[in-house]
């Protein structure tokens, strides 16, 4: 089978890779094995194409600092792309995205596929001015129910959507490597968020002021923020407004994967992820794989690991209460080592290979 797959986000580029494209290549470092995958993806400065990590890239778009322009050089020339090409593959696969309008909903020369990552809604309003808020708002709404075919990372999402159920609409989540199941479960003296730089989404403004709360009890425990993305810059200038000796405390690594992922993700305290929206963060089955107490926002997308007891929350946007739930587990390391094990139970049905496999079946019934 050949598969096309739009890709909006790719490794290299300088806006950043998240767990759209961490759950791409996931996926097809075992469904490459089988069929010729190719990845359509945003040009980025120095993108060229050709196979990377096993896996055939296009890339198309305007290479530019702006990531308007990017996006949407991207949607247009993506679209023309599958227009004029599309018949050369038995399936095409689309990352949806409001801010990526490539109107592909109506092609039907081979069976088209929405991968649909989450929902955002009213919170555009917040991030964007009102204008460009209400486009994005009303795409969201309307474009994902035009399309055949649809897959979506959880149930939440069809939800908000108002998605009628139907024969050709799967709901797949995101998963781990299995070596994190396998990682010696340790502790050092560090928090830890890891996932992309993107202030607006992740809140990591928020972060930054519950571990002055937290350093004021607990000065030798560190925070790790782990990831990169477009914020990079605004991140370094909220960490330059610091106490010298917070900001001493607080270190950026940058992206890191495979070993060094493991590495942080084994040994961290607590794994925290404050974010106002999400879907289902990858960071947080990681996380749990590797036996690590988590804290997440109270959003609707991650109550359930809160009610099955895998993770604790705190009230979403309220630093005080992000602040609280870390020192409470802080002190109380029986309840870590408890929600760490559960985790990494619960984990066990969510590897890649598994859901490769239910994400590939549902491909071939196209």
């Amino acid at each position: 089978m050949k598969i096309l797959h739009l890709l909006y986000e790719s490794k290299g580029d300088s806006f950043g890779i998240g767990g759209v494209g961490v759950r791409a290549y996931e996926l097809y470092k075992f469904i490459g094995k089988r069929h010729d995958v190719t990845l359509l993806c945003k040009k980025y400065k120095g993108a060229k194409d050709g196979v990377i990590e096993g896996i055939k890239h296009i890339f198309c778009g305007i290479e530019s600092n702006s990531l308007t322009v990017a996006l949407l050089s991207y949607a247009l020339l993506a679209s023309i792309y599958v227009r004029l090409n599309g018949h050369k593959y038995d399936v095409i696969i689309e990352e949806f995205s409001p801010a990526i309008p490539t109107f592909l909903y109506s092609y039907r020369k081979r069976p088209l596929v929405a991968q649909i990552q989450g929902f955002t809604g009213w919170r555009y309003f917040g991030k964007y001015n009102p204008l460009y808020a209400f486009i994005l708002f009303a795409f969201e709404h309307i474009f994902p129910k035009l399309y055949k075919n649809l897959i979506l990372v959880n149930g939440v999402t069809a939800k908000r959507l108002n998605l009628p159920q139907k024969k050709n609409m799967a709901i797949i989540p995101n998963g781990i490597d299995e070596t994190l199941l396998k990682a010696p479960v340790a502790e050092s003296n560090y928090i830890l968020f890891l996932g992309r730089i993107d202030i607006h989404t992740k809140r990591l403004d928020l972060l930054i002021k519950a571990y002055e709360d937290v350093y004021k009890s607990y000065p030798e425990v560190k925070l790790v923020i782990a990831g990169d993305g477009r914020d990079r810059e605004k991140l370094n200038a909220i960490l330059a407004e610091l106490d010298k000796k917070v900001r001493n405390n607080i270190s950026l690594p940058g992206w890191v994967e495979k070993e060094q992922k493991l590495e942080y993700l084994s040994n961290a305290l607590i794994v925290v992820l404050p974010s106002q929206y999400e879907v289902q963060p990858i960071t947080v089955t990681e996380a749990l794989a590797a036996g690590r107490a988590v804290v997440v926002s109270d959003i609707e997308e991650l109550e359930a690991a809160v009610k099955t007891g895998l993770c604790v929350s705190f009230k979403s946007g309220d630093y005080k209460s992000l602040a609280a739930q870390i020192m409470n587990l802080l002190k109380d390391q029986e309840l870590r080592r408890t929600l760490g094990f559960k985790g990494r139970q619960w984990a066990y049905d969510y590897h890649w290979e598994k859901l490769s496999a239910d994400f590939e079946n549902f491909l071939v019934t196209l």
